[in-house]
C-alpha cells in the first residue's frame, strides 16, 4: 500500500472517527440538555457564568467568525472587499445583544452537572477576592498552558518520531 493511499485511509478513517465521536457525544449531550432543571439550579449556574465570562467568549467567538467570514467572501470577491467588510460590521452588530442566549446554554451545561447546593459554593468562591482572581487570570493561564503544551507536542513529536525509527532500525529496518 502506498503512501497516498495510506493517507487517503488514513483521511477517510479519521474522518470515520470524527463522526462517530460527534453522533456518541450528541446522543449524550441531548439528554442531558434535555433535562429539566429547577429555575433556582439555572441561576445559579448563570451567576457563575457571569462570574467567570473575563474572556469575553462571545465576543471574541463573533469577531472570529466574522473574520473568517470577510476572508472568505473577500478571497472569493476582492472587487467587493469594501463591502463585504461594511457587511460583516452590520451583522455583528445585529448579534451584540444576543450574548444571553449563548450564556443561557452555557448555564443550562453546568445546572445538569451540579447540584444547587454544589453551585452554590461555586458560586460563594468566585465571589471571593482569590475567586474573582481566578477567574480573572483563566484566560492569560489558558494561553500559557496551551503554549507549554505545544512547546512540550513539538518536543515530544520530535523524540517519539526519532525513538521509533531507532527502534525499526534495531529491528533491521532501515527507514
Amino acid at each position: 500500500m502506498g503512501i497516498s493511499m495510506m493517507t487517503g485511509v488514513m483521511t477517510r478513517a479519521k474522518a470515520l472517527l470524527a463522526v462517530a465521536l460527534s453522533a456518541a457525544m450528541l446522543v449524550v449531550a441531548v439528554p442531558a440538555m434535555a433535562q429539566e432543571v429547577p429555575p433556582e439550579q439555572l441561576a445559579l449556574a448563570r451567576k457563575y457564568v457571569d462570574l467567570t465570562d473575563r474572556g469575553a467568549v462571545y465576543e471574541v467567538t463573533l469577531v472570529e467568525i466574522g473574520i473568517g467570514t470577510l476572508r472568505q467572501l473577500t478571497a472569493q470577491n476582492p472587487e467587493i472587499a469594501e463591502e463585504t467588510d461594511l457587511a460583516v460590521g452590520k451583522v455583528l452588530e445585529e448579534y451584540k445583544d444576543r450574548k444571553g442566549e449563548l450564556l443561557d446554554q452555557f448555564a443550562r451545561v453546568y445546572a445538569v452537572r451540579f447540584t444547587a447546593e454544589e453551585l452554590q459554593e461555586i458560586v460563594a468562591f468566585y465571589e471571593t477576592p482569590t475567586g474573582q482572581k481566578l477567574a480573572q487570570a483563566n484566560s492569560e493561564v489558558n494561553t500559557d498552558l496551551q503554549a507549554v503544551l505545544q512547546v512540550f507536542t513539538n518536543n515530544t513529536r520530535s523524540e517519539f518520531f526519532a525513538k521509533v525509527r531507532a527502534e525499526l532500525r534495531a529491528q533491521g529496518f532501515e527507514v
